[in-house]
């Protein structure tokens, strides 16, 4: 039997001013939410059917990864047609009806935007291979000579592993262009210094806030812009950081008018539309680009990987809450999303990775700014072992890493039938769904929502709590747009953040219980062991006497 939502009211969305400043996000990776027709990838019509499961949670909005016609290279982040939706998950009409429906429920919708590259393709880019050496067509993408036949313009190298350049024709005896792809080879950079580029990337934002949809998540926003001449990098080394070891590649100077634009862009329609950046660098650098005239939130990746440790979590934080205050915008929020590993996992795996990530999740949950949450983290869900044969991450591939094991599909269900109500049709008439498309581990099952749904004590029902905890916080103005964040590491490894004068969130980090500070506890991820001690991997929040 499928989970069954608790009761959501239709409602309207309110038209406050920068809502997001409070907000929650739900990441939905489209193919491993919900499949509606049963082919075994999910799909606009499996995430219709669940939103007011979303809607219960009681979040304010859902980001969705790409769901654009690609040849699905890397998981839709290659993209043919900006202004398209992919067969493979549906329609724009069933796009249109999901925007209807969960702005109706009162959630919002982000989307993926992917500038940075596309897929190889792509008709501008065909049509670049097609023009030859030296045509404005190629000046579209970084499309140039290298020193020798089989030598390529320089020393960088792909996240991906590998050279980070392909020759555009291979073997040709008068085409010696190569094209540069900081991803993989089927994802060539777009060439940001043309302004033919910004002008068609107005056209796609256009066209998805004229549709209705309330804001954008840019992929890879630091790195639009290259080092002007292409150098060489001083590390040969791979970039699986982030990029961050290629000075080349990413924080140049000039991507900050392309925010400048967007957000100009951004600011013409009503209600403002929100711009959230995937900036993969140390906070005080990815701070600028949430200035008041750039995006609004860029995703705090310091924090998105950390492990257990009190210290580091207090040394980012300082460093979080000091870019705050010099450039005016809070930090976002995240411990998971679709490319790294679950924090189940990170945090020791087991039943103590999974008290840590329930505990990590409600100290997210009290820090001041908006946060998002990934699908399944609400659930504990820990990263899947996927077998070998079954992995797809082009950086498996060509680099030994491999993110599909936070990609797995939900389990809806505690019995397998229709992939643990992943799929919530057959295929066909008499025809058994189809094997996911990447595969559920035994045991799946026991994850399920449908089980969480009927547990007070699950890791589900805890979220829920917290989230409507803090709408309430929001509502009685204990926590407001100008809050910061201090924090400290106390004896025993006692982890606080002072939000303000009036809350403070708390993490026991060590081995022994440990004395919260005088306050009245409003949450815990643990029941509390003895009043006003705090045991060992559990958090608080505390309101100050």
């Amino acid at each position: 039997m499928s989970p069954v939502p608790a009761r959501v009211e239709e409602t309207t969305l309110a038209p406050t001013a920068d809502w997001w400043q409070s907000a929650v996000i739900y990441e939905v990776y489209p193919r491993s939410f919900a499949d509606g027709d049963g082919d075994g990838v999910g799909d606009l019509a499996g995430l219709i059917a669940r939103l007011p499961y979303i809607a219960a949670l009681g979040v304010d909005g859902i980001w969705m990864t790409p769901f654009q016609p690609s040849p699905q290279v890397d998981q839709g982040y290659d993209v043919t047609d900006y202004c398209g939706v992919d067969p493979l998950f549906g329609s724009m009409e069933q796009f249109e009806s999901l925007l209807e429906q969960a702005h109706a429920l009162g959630l919002r919708i982000l989307l993926d935007v992917v500038p940075n590259h596309c897929s190889s393709e792509h008709p501008l880019f065909q049509a670049a291979l097609a023009a030859g050496p030296g045509s404005p067509e190629r000046d579209m993408f970084h499309l140039v000579p290298g020193p020798g036949d089989d030598v390529p313009p320089n020393n960088w190298q792909s996240v991906f592993g590998g050279r980070a350049w392909s020759r555009a024709n291979p073997g040709s005896a008068t085409d010696k262009d190569w094209y540069l792809h900081l991803f993989s080879a089927g994802q060539p950079d777009w060439n940001w210094r043309n302004p033919a580029v910004g002008d068609y990337f107005d056209g796609v934002l256009r066209f998805w806030f004229d549709k209705g949809v309330d804001g954008l998540r840019i992929d890879v926003a630091h790195a639009l812009f290259k080092a002007d001449g292409l150098p060489d990098s001083p590390s040969t080394g791979g970039v699986v950081d982030g990029l961050r070891s290629n000075p080349q590649v990413s924080d140049q100077e000039d991507v900050h008018e392309v925010y400048r634009r967007w957000r100009t862009l951004a600011e013409k329609y009503e209600p403002h539309r929100l711009l959230v950046g995937e900036v993969n660098l140390e906070p005080a650098r990815a701070a600028r680009y949430t200035r008041a005239d750039e995006m609004q939130q860029a995703f705090a990746f310091a924090f998105v990987k950390l492990g257990w440790d009190a210290e580091a979590w207090a040394a980012v934080g300082n460093e979080l809450d000091a870019a705050r205050q010099l450039h005016g915008a809070a930090p976002t929020w995240a411990l998971e999303n679709h490319d790294i590993v679950r924090s189940v996992t990170r945090f020791g795996d087991g039943d103590l990775g999974s008290i840590r990530a329930r505990a990590a999740l409600v100290a997210l949950l009290g820090l001041p700014g908006a946060a998002y949450i990934y699908q399944g983290q609400e659930l504990g869900l820990p990263e899947v072992d996927v077998p070998v044969e079954a992995r797809v991450d082009p950086m498996w591939a060509r680099g030994g890493v491999c993110r599909d094991g936070a990609r797995v599909p939900l389990p809806w269900t505690e019995d397998s039938a229709l992939n643990h109500g992943f799929s919530l049709a057959e295929a066909a008439a008499g025809v058994q769904a189809a094997v996911p498309w990447l595969p559920q581990p035994a045991g799946w099952g026991a994850n399920a929502i449908e089980l969480q749904q009927k547990d007070p004590e699950s890791s589900l029902a805890l979220v829920t709590k917290a989230l409507e905890l803090r709408r309430q916080l929001w509502k009685n103005e204990v926590f407001t747009p100008d809050d910061g964040g201090s924090w400290r590491v106390e004896t025993g490894n006692l982890l606080i953040c002072e939000r303000n004068e009036h809350f403070l969130v708390a993490v026991a980090m060590g081995t022994e219980s440990v004395k919260l500070p005088a306050g009245t506890v409003l949450l815990s991820a643990a029941p509390l062991a003895e009043d006003g001690w705090l045991q060992p991997n559990n958090a608080a929040w505390v309101l100050k006497d």
